[in-house]
């Protein structure tokens, strides 16, 4: 990483309930980065994003959001939630949807400059959603409307992207399309992308940084220096193999009274 980070995240701990959900987080994140948030559900990784955007507020710790300590709603940054809810009958047309991302803060129906409305164009085109930018948003295929959920986090122009498992429930073929659009709008715009799924295969083409949570606990680190062995036996509190076999490394941790957590997560086979 090179220059000063976009994202700092310093040794965050959140409790609920008496259950550490995250124990002193801290990593980094550089400007045009693509890092992928991976692990298991209940892994911690939701509420490591709702900290990183403001939703959550940490018991310890801090994150900075270029220099400034972030606040909800800060204006640096974009966020793509998980599941959301596009109401079919809704009259709304995807590029009204996007245009919410400019003000979407504020009520009234504001009058818009000729620059709001070139900046409404640009992120639908930035995802590709152009084509389909005068249609109902709530009657878009699954596919349409992540693109569209991401054009409305973009429009601000942030310089961070935080996305939710916005690649779950899409058929493989949209999830590649997303995963290329995310890469290219962090190459092309230099925004820093964070993008949390419980598997990394389909990212490993363009990903630069893994921020891969167990149990609260976090490695981060290029690809190569957060898949080996040592790393992933430390995360995960027992023996974990990572073999390389055939130009692919898969993943295994051995099965034990200790890594019941582990059932709804294979094993990961990274190309």
């Amino acid at each position: 990483m090179s220059g000063n980070p976009v994202v700092e995240v310093s040794d965050v701990t959140v409790t609920y309930g008496g259950r550490r959900v995250l124990d002193h987080v801290s990593f980094e994140i550089g400007a045009g980065e693509f890092t992928g948030l991976i692990g298991s559900n209940g892994a911690g990784k939701t509420t490591l994003l709702q900290v990183i955007v403001g939703l959550v507020r940490p018991d310890a710790g801090r994150v900075r959001v270029d220099g400034v300590v972030r606040t909800r709603g800060h204006s640096s940054f974009g966020y793509v939630p998980q599941k959301v809810a596009l109401d079919p009958d809704v009259p709304l047309r995807a590029r009204d949807f996007v245009t919410l991302g400019l003000d979407g803060h504020r009520f009234g129906v504001a009058r818009r400059s000729r620059e709001q409305r070139d900046a409404v164009e640009r992120a639908l085109i930035d995802v590709d959603a152009d084509g389909f930018a005068d249609r109902p948003v709530g009657r878009l295929s699954g596919g349409e409307q992540q693109r569209v959920l991401i054009a409305h986090a973009l429009v601000a122009r942030p310089s961070l992207l935080v996305l939710d498992e916005p690649l779950a429930n899409l058929d493989p073929r949209s999830v590649q399309e997303i995963v290329a659009l995310l890469s290219r709008v962090a190459r092309q715009h230099h925004v820093a992308v964070l993008i949390s799924a419980h598997d990394m295969n389909a990212m490993l083409p363009v990903m630069n940084r893994i921020v891969y949570v167990t149990d609260g606990h976090v490695a981060s680190g290029p690809t190569d220096e957060v898949v080996r062995s040592e790393v992933l036996s430390r995360l995960y509190g027992h023996h974990v193999d990572v073999v390389h076999l055939h130009g692919r490394v898969l993943v295994v941790a051995e099965p034990d009274e200790r890594s019941d957590h582990l059932g709804d997560h294979p094993p990961l086979t990274l190309s």
